[in-house]
C-alpha cells in the first residue's frame, strides 16, 4: 500500500475513533482522555482464549456445503498491493471476489503477512459444514490462529464495521463465519451456487474498480450513511 493510502486509512481510523460510538451503538472505542493534542489509542483486545476444539466429522460429499464441486487442488493467487500475500482458491470470479476480501482486510483491518491467509484444503475433517467449502476452493480463512472456531469478539467495533462494509461491497455473495452458529471469525466463503449471476456481476464490478484510480479497496468511507445502511441491511439477512 502506498504511503498516501496508508495515511488515508489511518486518518479514517482516527475519525472512526472520534465518531465510532454512535456507529457501534454506543461502544467505547477510546480508553482514557486526551493529553495535549494526542488521542489515546484504544486498548488492544486480548487474543480470544482458545476454545475447546469442536468435534470434527468427515465430509464425504462430492460438493461442499455451498454446492460447489470438491477439487483435489486449486491455483495460487497473489494479492496485489498486500506485500505478496496469497492464497489458494478456485480461479475466475471466485478468486476475484475473495481477493477483494483479503485486500480490504489488509488495508483497513490488519496488515497481513505470509501464511496468514489459507484457502483450498484437502482435509475432509470439518468442525462445521461450512468448513467443507475449503475443499471446493470457495472459502478462505484470514488469520485463523487469531480468530479460531467458536471464539467470538475478536474484532474492535470499528473493525466489525469494516467487515460488514466488505460484505456489503460484495452484495451478499460472500458470507462471514462470524455469523455462523458455530462462529469462526476468520472465515469468509462464497455463499451462492455455481453459475450464480450475482457472483458474475459482482466480480465484473470489482474488476472495473481495479481499472479506475480512486475506486475499490482502500478508498471507501465506511462511515458513509448509504454504506452503513447497506451493511446493516445485509447483516440482518445473513445472520
Amino acid at each position: 500500500m502506498s504511503d498516501v493510502m496508508t495515511h488515508a486509512v489511518r486518518i479514517d481510523r482516527r475519525r472512526f475513533l472520534v465518531a465510532g460510538a454512535g456507529v457501534a451503538g454506543g461502544a467505547a472505542l477510546v480508553a482514557g482522555g486526551m493529553s495535549g493534542t494526542a488521542v489515546a489509542a484504544p486498548a488492544v483486545p486480548a487474543t480470544p482464549a482458545a476454545p475447546a476444539a469442536p468435534a470434527a466429522t468427515e465430509w464425504h460429499g462430492r460438493a461442499s456445503a455451498n454446492g460447489w464441486p470438491v477439487f483435489a487442488s486449486a491455483p495460487s493467487h497473489r494479492v496485489e498491493g498486500a506485500g505478496g500475500v496469497g492464497f489458494t482458491a478456485l480461479d475466475g470470479d471466485v478468486a476475484t471476489v475473495l481477493t477483494h476480501v483479503v485486500r480490504r482486510f489488509h488495508y483497513e483491518i490488519h496488515t497481513l503477512g505470509a501464511g496468514e491467509v489459507t484457502g483450498h484444503s484437502t482435509a475432509r475433517a470439518v468442525a462445521a459444514p461450512y468448513e467443507s467449502n475449503y475443499l471446493s476452493g470457495t472459502a478462505i480463512a484470514i488469520r485463523p490462529l487469531q480468530y479460531p472456531a467458536r471464539a467470538r469478539d475478536g474484532f474492535f467495533p470499528y473493525e466489525l464495521v469494516v467487515v460488514r462494509d466488505i460484505l456489503a461491497d460484495l452484495e451478499g455473495v460472500v458470507k462471514w463465519g462470524g455469523d455462523e452458529s458455530t462462529a469462526k471469525e476468520s472465515h469468509f466463503q462464497i455463499d451462492v451456487r455455481p453459475g450464480d449471476s450475482g457472483l458474475r456481476r459482482v466480480a465484473a464490478k470489482l474488476r472495473g474498480w481495479e481499472e479506475r484510480p480512486g475506486a475499490g479497496a482502500g478508498t471507501v468511507d465506511v462511515l458513509g450513511p448509504g454504506r452503513v445502511r447497506a451493511a446493516k441491511a445485509l447483516a440482518a439477512r445473513q445472520r
